[in-house]
C-alpha cells in the first residue's frame, strides 16, 4: 500500500507557552493530518535535549521531554492553577527559547507535583514499577545533577561516579523528593503522550517515532552502564563517535557520543537493545532508527581528539543485532536512516534486515552520476523525502543549489515557474515507487530558510523552529489531500 505523511516535530507545534507539547495544537494537528489523507505522522526524538538543545543528544534514552507536558491539560486535573504560568515571559512564539524554558517551566512543574503528592494516583506507583528498570536510574541522575549544579556525572565525587552502593543509598535518603518530581514529571509525559498516540491511531494515522542510536556522554545511560561502552581502567570513554568529513562538514562531525563495547551487547544477547527497542515501541507505531549505518561499520574516534578527521572504521553487530530483536519482539517495525557515506557492507546489511531505507530528493541531483535517490532507482521498500530534519527546506534549496544541481532538476522533474519549483519538487517524491513519502510539514507551508530545522555542524540556532497558530488550514489540508490521492497515497474511499 501506498502511503504518505508529514515530517513534523512535537517541539514545532504552535501553542501559548514556549514550545509545542501534548496539548490542544497537537489534537488539531492529527484532525489536519486526517483530513489531509494522511497515515503517518513522523516526530524527532522524544528524549529530553541536551547540548545544543539537541534531541539527539540527550540525557536518557528512555525517558520523554518534560517541556512536552501539557500545562493546560494539568490545570484542567486540579494540579495547576492557570495564573501561575498563563502570563510567563515564555518567548517569541516563531522560535523556541529554551533558556526561558529551562528557567520557567520546572518552577510550574515542582507546583504540579506538590499538589499531585498530596493525593497521588495508583496509576502512577504502577508505571514507576513498569519502568524500574530505567527510571529509577533516571531519577536518581536528575536529582545528582540538581545537587552538583549541572555538572556532568564525570565530575561528580567519586563514589557516587562509580555507583557505590552506599552513595547510591544516600542520594535516596537525601534526595528523595527530587527524585519523586523527575519520576512524576516522566509518569505525567507517558500518560499524556499515550492519549495523544491513541487519539491519533482511532484516525487512522500512526506515529513514526525517532531513535538516535546513540546515547550521550552526560546521561543516565552512560553513568549507570559503563559497561556497555568502550572505557579505559578508570571508566573514562576511550573513543567516541561522529561521521567523516561529508556533504555537511569539511571536518567530520565530532557528536561526542560514547561507543558501544559490542563484545559484551552480543555477551548478553543484546538484552539492553531488546528493552531499548521495547520501550520504543510502547511510543510509537514505527521506529526510525538515526545512523543505521554504524550498526554495519562505525566510525570511531580517539575521546581527545578535537576534530572528526582522523577517527577510523570499526565493525558494528550487523545482522545478530536484528536476529536478537526480532527473536525478542516479533518482526520490528523499523525505518533505517541510511544515509550518509555508504559502504556495499552497509547496502547488504539493509538488504539482509528487509529494513526499508530512506531516500532523499535533495541528494539525487549530482550531474555527474546516476544517483540511487533519483526517482527512477528507487525501491519500494524505502521511505522517501524531498529533505529531512538535518536539510534545506525545499524553498531555501532552490535557492543555494548550484546551477548544474538546479538545471539537472529542472530537466528531470519538469520544473516550471506556473507550477512552482517546490510544487514539482514534491512531485518529484509523492510519484515514487517507495511504499511511504514522508514530507517535512515546513515544505507544505512553502517555507524558506526560517522554517529549518538543523543544521548540522553549525552550534547555534537549531531545533527552534514553530509552526505560527493557524497555518494548519482546511484549504491546505484539502490541497495535500488532492495532491496525495492523484499519485495513490491515500486510501480508496478519499480518492
Amino acid at each position: 500500500m501506498r502511503e504518505c505523511g508529514v515530517l513534523m516535530p512535537v517541539f514545532s507545534l504552535p501553542g501559548p507557552y514556549g514550545i509545542g507539547c501534548f496539548g490542544k495544537e497537537a489534537y488539531k494537528f492529527v484532525d489536519f493530518l486526517a483530513e489531509a489523507g494522511q497515515q503517518v505522522w513522523q516526530i524527532l526524538p522524544l528524549a529530553p535535549t541536551g547540548y545544543g538543545d539537541s534531541p539527539y543528544q540527550s540525557c536518557s534514552a528512555f525517558a520523554s521531554n518534560p517541556y512536552f507536558i501539557d500545562l493546560d491539560e494539568l490545570a484542567e486535573r486540579g494540579l495547576l492553577e492557570k495564573g501561575e504560568y498563563e502570563h510567563l515571559p515564555w518567548g517569541g512564539g516563531a522560535h523556541i527559547d529554551y533558556g526561558a524554558l529551562y528557567q520557567l517551566r520546572f518552577g510550574v512543574l515542582r507546583k504540579a507535583a506538590a499538589r499531585f503528592f498530596a493525593f497521588p494516583e495508583d496509576d502512577y506507583y504502577a508505571f514507576c514499577f513498569r519502568n524500574e528498570d530505567w527510571l529509577e536510574d533516571y531519577a536518581l541522575y536528575m536529582a545528582a545533577k540538581g545537587e552538583y549544579e549541572m555538572k556532568g556525572w564525570q565530575e561528580w565525587p567519586e563514589a557516587l561516579r562509580r555507583r557505590e552502593a552506599e552513595a547510591l543509598e544516600a542520594l535516596r535518603k537525601e534526595q528523595a523528593e527530587e527524585i519523586s518530581f523527575w519520576k512524576f514529571l516522566q509518569y505525567q509525559c507517558h500518560r499524556q503522550w499515550t492519549a495523544l498516540k491513541a487519539y491519533a491511531n482511532e484516525k487512522g494515522v500512526r506515529i513514526l517515532g525517532d531513535m538516535p542510536i546513540y546515547v550521550s556522554a552526560d546521561s543516565a545511560d552512560a553513568w549507570a552502564g559503563g559497561e556497555m561502552f568502550e572505557t579505559d581502567a578508570e571508566g573514562n570513554f576511550t573513543r567516541v563517535a561522529g561521521c567523516p568529513p561529508d556533504y555537511f562538514s569539511a571536518d567530520g562531525q565530532l557528536w561526542g557520543n560514547p561507543l558501544y563495547d559490542w563484545a559484551w551487547h552480543k555477551r548478553t544477547g543484546y538484552a539492553w537493545w531488546v528493552r531499548r527497542l521495547r520501550h520504543a515501541l510502547e511510543l510509537f507505531d514505527e521506529v526510525r532508527i538515526d545512523h543505521f549505518r554504524a550498526f554495519d561499520t562505525y566510525y570511531a574516534i580517539p575521546a581527545s581528539h578535537t576534530t572528526a578527521r582522523n577517527g577510523v572504521w570499526e565493525q558494528g553487530p550487523g545482522t545478530e543485532l536484528f536476529d536478537a530483536l526480532n527473536a525478542a519482539l516479533g518482526r520490528v517495525p523499523i525505518v533505517a536512516e541510511d544515509l550518509g557515506l555508504l559502504f556495499d557492507s552497509v547496502r547488504k546489511l539493509l538488504a539482509d534486515t528487509g529494513l526499508p531505507g530512506m531516500k532523499v530528493l535533495q541528494f539525487a541531483f549530482d550531474p555527474g552520476c546516476d544517483s540511487e535517490y533519483l526517482p527512477h532507482n528507487h525501491v519500494e521498500n524505502c521511505v522517501v523525502y524531498p529533505g529531512t530534519h538535518d536539510n534545506a527546506t525545499l524553498a531555501e534549496w532552490l535557492t543555494s543549489a548550484s546551477k548544474k544541481e538546479l538545471a539537472k532538476a529542472k530537466a528531470y522533474l519538469g520544473l516550471n515557474r506556473t507550477e512552482g519549483f517546490a510544487a514539482g519538487m514534491l512531485r518529484g517524491v509523492l510519484a515514487s515507487c517507495g511504499r511511504l513519502a514522508v514530507i517535512p510539514a515546513a515544505d507544505w507551508l512553502g517555507l524558506g530558510a526560517e522554517g529549518r530545522i538543523n543544521t548540522p555542524g553549525v552550534g547555534q540556532g537549531n531545533w527552534q523552529w514553530r509552526a505560527k497558530a493557524g497555518v494548519f488550514t482546511p484549504e491546505l489540508a484539502a490541497r495535500m489531500r488532492r495532491t496525495c490521492a492523484l499519485y495513490g497515497r491515500c486510501s480508496a474511499e478519499e480518492q
